[in-house]
């Protein structure tokens, strides 16, 4: 199934149903008052997250959602059926924007999730409610309002605990694919990957987290270059940004050069990425003596004043990736049991611990 990330969809609600003007005209009641009823209210539409789906591509063939209108009043004070609602079903991890005023509706994140994103309209009333001890015929009644219209932006944002980043050819891939029972494509050339993915990696029986695989990212990529940048919003929910960086590069490429460009594309794209936790991978050690990539690596942390963690590993080989794994999983575990915390002390409730 192709992966789609993106749709932009119309959502349109019910129309309320119209009152109604009636009376009764019955053999023996010839001068019977007002019986019109009223009209049933207008569908309304609804967002539901499903944990089975993991595209958008179903919001590509079919771009606008309509729901019933509600039917009219009819005599004898008979109120008109209400319009059926109608539920889009869209993947875990959506984000719902508004085109028109470009603010965030709601952040699709649990399974079954509902959202009522357009409201039908409200039904007319019919002339039996208007019936007053002076007016006891009257000709009066309202019609339904009209359903909420609404043009939207879906945008997918997988849910991972880590996630990938760093130049074409670094070795995302081979690096997800030695840690997890994922297959994904690997070769030689630039942009093998062309679709994020997802991937568990378990560190053990007990304990395990996602990790997302997105395309690599070029010089330029900010403005267009490339097609890593329309993914980096996949980023967003991740804990822990792993930046792997390709110590022995087959273009010749410096990797100080290379590192700089990725943290540069990062910031212009978006700077609350750059706030993340982020450590560097240096990859590939197997192809270099252990004195010269030592020191070259002690050079690169040292010219660019990294703070954080940084680890050196071959994934080809699965030399250094077990430390990084564990090490990847107790950073986990701290950051959502500080996260639970905050919210424990914030909301005055007894304390949750962390599941594996």
């Amino acid at each position: 199934m192709k992966f789609i990330d993106e749709a932009e969809i119309l959502v349109i609600a019910g129309n309320g149903g119209n009152g109604c003007i009636s009376f009764r005209r019955e053999k023996y009641v010839p001068k019977g008052g007002p019986d019109g009823g009223d009209g049933g209210d207008g569908g309304d539409v609804y967002l539901q997250a499903n944990k089975d789906l993991n595209t958008l591509i179903d919001c590509c063939f079919e771009k606008i959602f309509r729901a019933d209108n509600g039917q009219n009043g009819h005599s004898c004070k008979c109120t008109g059926k209400r319009g059926k609602d109608i539920t889009i079903k869209i993947p875990i991890g959506t984000r719902v924007k508004n085109i028109d005023t470009n603010e965030i509706i709601c952040d699709m994140t649990k399974h079954n999730q509902h959202h009522m994103i357009a409201k039908g309209g409200s039904h007319g009333i019919g002339n039996t409610r208007f019936k007053t001890s002076t007016n006891q015929t009257p000709r009066k009644c309202t019609i339904g309002k009209k359903g909420e219209k609404r043009k939207i932006l879906l945008e997918l944002i997988l849910l991972a605990d880590v996630g990938t980043l760093g130049m074409p050819n670094a070795g995302k891939s081979t690096f997800v694919s030695s840690i997890s029972s994922s297959k994904p494509k690997i070769a030689d050339y630039p942009f093998t990957t062309l679709t994020p993915s997802l991937a568990v990696v378990s560190v053990n029986h007990k304990q395990s987290f996602v990790i997302a695989d997105i395309p690599g990212l070029i010089k330029g990529a900010a403005e267009g270059a490339g097609i890593g940048i329309r993914f980096l919003k996949h980023l967003e929910r991740c804990h822990l940004l792993l930046h792997l960086v390709d110590i022995a590069p087959i273009d010749n490429s410096i990797p100080i050069d290379n590192i700089k460009t990725i943290l540069k594309e990062l910031k212009k794209y978006n700077k609350k990425l750059t706030t993340k936790t982020q450590w560097l991978i240096f990859n590939k050690i197997d192809l270099l003596p252990k004195d010269e990539y030592q020191k070259q690596i002690e050079k690169i942390i040292k010219e660019i004043n990294w703070t954080n963690k940084y680890y050196m590993i071959s994934a080809i080989n699965n030399k250094g990736v077990k430390k990084l794994c564990v090490d990847i999983m107790n950073f986990i575990i701290k950051s959502k049991s500080t996260k639970l915390q905050t919210k424990d002390d914030n909301n005055d409730k007894n304390k949750i611990d962390f599941l594996w």
